[in-house]
């Protein structure tokens, strides 16, 4: 398990797919704030829910998020879109609803990029959010991440467009927490 201050993130176990299927998929405004795709029903326990990890897959590697005290799971991250020549990769979580506002997103995202500059070698992260999610924007920031553009009407969402924020982060500027 990869530590921060907060959260762990290790492997998806099966008995969690059907607790963040109900609580983050079945969310049909939260998933197609999220997801870039439009939802649609996933019958539960069917092998097409984007929680069911496929090992094979190199090119994501998706983790469940628990509290450190106790163990709770309290949502998902991952690391997809991984480009081993450029040495690049996208940062994505969800957190469930009760663990929202507690600033598990933050230790999230430090503990991704721990995991994709360290053991992954990468050279640079990057995140798409939507430009009203002030509490992505806000963790990324926390962690080094730069604004480096805004997609106009990008995204499809739930009958309108709106805006991306680009941000991105390479490994000379990050800052590991020297507390590990």
């Amino acid at each position: 398990m990869l530590k921060g201050k907060k959260v762990g993130l290790r492997a998806r176990h099966e008995n969690d797919i059907p607790v963040l299927h109900a609580e983050l998929y079945d969310d049909v405004v939260n998933t197609s704030r999220a997801a870039g795709r439009p939802w649609r029903p996933i019958t539960p326990g069917s092998k097409d829910s984007q929680f069911v990890v496929d090992d094979a897959e190199q090119g994501l590697v998706p983790f469940s998020v628990v509290e450190l005290d106790g163990g709770t799971l309290i949502g998902t991250a991952m690391l997809w879109g991984i480009d081993h020549h450029n040495r690049s990769a996208h940062i994505g979580l969800g957190l469930r609803p009760a663990a929202r506002g507690n600033g598990y997103g933050t230790d999230v995202v430090a503990v991704l990029c721990h995991y994709g500059f360290v053991v992954r070698g990468l050279h640079r992260l990057q995140i798409e959010t939507l430009a009203d999610n002030t509490a992505m924007l806000r963790s990324a920031e926390r962690n080094g991440f730069v604004r480096e553009g805004v997609l106009r009407s990008s995204a499809w969402v739930t009958g309108e467009f709106l805006d991306e924020v680009l941000l991105g982060l390479l490994v000379q500027d990050w800052k590991a927490d020297p507390a590990g």
